[in-house]
């Protein structure tokens, strides 16, 4: 079911006490732990999941952590390109995803640029939203469907943001 809820700040409070209980449980692993998704977008509405990308040094050393989230409650998904990707369930609900990945490859960076990009630019976020809502109504059912409708936008806004930073820098 494809469900979108309007934005709530109780979204980044539920990332906060995530990202608090995953540092505590990752305690003396060198990771950073950032809110990625629509959740994270303030306005954006989104299904009430939370997205978290934890960025490590190489997906070898992600590898490593798979016991610990295993034993802390985390349901492990596999056939996710480079990425580690767990579910958190609550009452029978997915309330998180876990995705762990190389924080200098490909999956962290887009991650973070689609996220900033659409925080910093008011005009896109709402073609985003607009987009989102017309795929919720023709793809009510269809989870794959909806996010393949979504595809092509973000991938434009990547490269829009790669952009975006390349002039930057450029520029200093």
């Amino acid at each position: 079911m494809v469900e979108l809820l309007p934005y709530t700040p109780e979204w980044k409070d539920e990332f906060n006490k995530e990202k608090e209980f995953l540092l505590n449980m990752l305690n003396g692993y060198s990771v950073m732990i950032e809110h990625v998704g629509s959740t994270s977008i303030e306005g954006c509405p989104a299904k009430p999941v939370i997205d978290i990308f934890i960025g490590i040094e190489s997906l070898a050393y992600g590898e490593q952590l798979i016991p610990l989230f295993l034993e802390n409650g985390y349901i492990f998904k596999v056939n996710v390109p480079n990425e580690i990707y767990f579910k958190k369930k609550s009452n029978g609900l997915t309330t998180h995803h876990i995705h762990i990945a190389d924080i200098q490859g490909e999956v962290w960076t887009s991650q973070i640029l689609f996220r900033d990009y659409m925080r910093k630019h008011p005009e896109k976020l709402q073609e985003y939203i607009e987009l989102k809502t017309r795929l919720a109504l023709q793809f009510p059912t269809d989870r794959d469907s909806y996010s393949a409708g979504k595809k092509d936008f973000i991938e434009t806004m990547i490269f829009e943001a790669k952009t975006e930073v390349t002039r930057k820098r450029e520029m200093e």
